[in-house]
C-alpha cells in the first residue's frame, strides 16, 4: 500500500511542471486591409542601369578571321597529330596547335612588308639614278607653266634623246590642246586624244608620233642621235601643220 502510494505522489510530482507549462499565448487576427506594393519603371530604372544586375550572356559574332584562324588551327592540328601518330592533342603540344595560325600569319604578314619594302626601295634608288624618268605628276606642270622648247634643248644639249621625245610629244598635246582640237586632262590616255581629232590630216600624223612616243618612252627603247631625227622630223612636221591650223 505504501508502495503505490508512493508511486502516486511521484507521479504528480513529474506531471506538475508539464501542467504549469501551458500555452496561455491568446490568438489574435490581423484584420487591418492589405496594401498591395506596385512596382513601377522608375524603381526598375536603378536596377536596369546597373552591371551588377546584368545577367544576360551575349556572346560575341563569329567573323571571318575567326572561321579562318579555326580552320587553319584545325588543319594543322591534324596534320601533326598524324605526323606524331597522336589520336588527340595534349599538353604543350595543344597550346602550340592553337597558336600555330598566328606565328605562321605573323611570319607571312612579315615576308609580305618586307618584300613591299624591298620593292619601294628599288624604285626609289632606281628613280634617282634615271634622271630621264618624269612623273605624271609633273606632266601638267610642264604643259601649262613650262617652256618646253628650252626644256627640249636642255634634254639635247644632255644627249638625253628619250627625254627629248617626251618634250616634243608634251609640246604637241599643249599645241592642241590650244587650238581647242582636243581637251587635255591628266587622267585621259593617249588613244583618248586620238579619238577626239576629226580631221584625218591631224589625226594619222598624231597616231604615228603617238606610237613612236609610246615606243620609245615607255617601252624603254634605247634611241641614239640618228634615230632620234628621224623621229624629230615627223613631230616638227606636225608641229608646223598645228600652228597652221585655224
Amino acid at each position: 500500500m505504501l508502495k503505490r502510494l508512493f508511486f502516486i505522489i511521484c507521479m504528480v510530482l513529474a506531471a506538475a511542471p508539464v501542467l504549469g507549462q501551458q500555452d496561455t499565448t491568446l490568438l489574435r487576427y490581423d484584420n487591418r486591409e492589405l496594401e498591395v506594393q506596385r512596382i513601377t519603371e522608375e524603381d526598375l530604372g536603378p536596377f536596369r542601369n546597373n552591371p551588377d544586375f546584368d545577367y544576360e550572356v551575349v556572346e560575341p559574332d563569329i567573323t571571318w578571321w575567326d572561321n579562318f584562324t579555326t580552320w587553319l588551327g584545325n588543319l594543322f592540328r591534324r596534320f601533326f597529330e598524324w605526323l606524331f601518330g597522336a589520336e588527340k592533342a595534349i599538353g604543350f603540344f595543344a597550346v602550340f596547335l592553337r597558336i600555330l595560325p598566328y606565328i605562321l600569319i605573323g611570319i607571312l604578314l612579315f615576308l609580305l612588308i618586307k618584300f613591299f619594302l624591298n620593292v619601294n626601295s628599288n624604285a626609289l634608288l632606281y628613280s634617282k639614278s634615271n634622271e630621264a624618268v618624269v612623273s605624271l605628276s609633273e606632266e601638267e606642270h610642264i604643259i601649262k607653266n613650262e617652256d618646253i622648247d628650252q626644256l627640249i634643248q636642255k634634254a639635247l644639249n644632255e644627249r638625253n634623246y628619250r627625254l627629248a621625245i617626251r618634250y616634243h610629244y608634251l609640246l604637241i598635246l599643249k599645241q592642241m590642246s590650244k587650238k581647242e582640237l582636243i581637251t587635255w586632262e591628266i587622267q585621259k590616255t593617249n588613244d583618248d586624244y586620238i579619238n577626239e581629232l576629226k580631221k584625218d590630216e591631224l589625226k594619222t600624223p598624231f597616231s604615228v608620233i603617238t606610237w613612236l612616243y609610246d615606243y620609245v618612252w615607255y617601252g624603254d627603247f634605247p634611241i641614239d642621235e640618228a634615230k632620234y631625227s628621224k623621229a624629230e622630223n615627223k613631230f616638227t612636221s606636225l608641229r608646223k601643220t598645228l600652228e597652221n591650223y585655224a
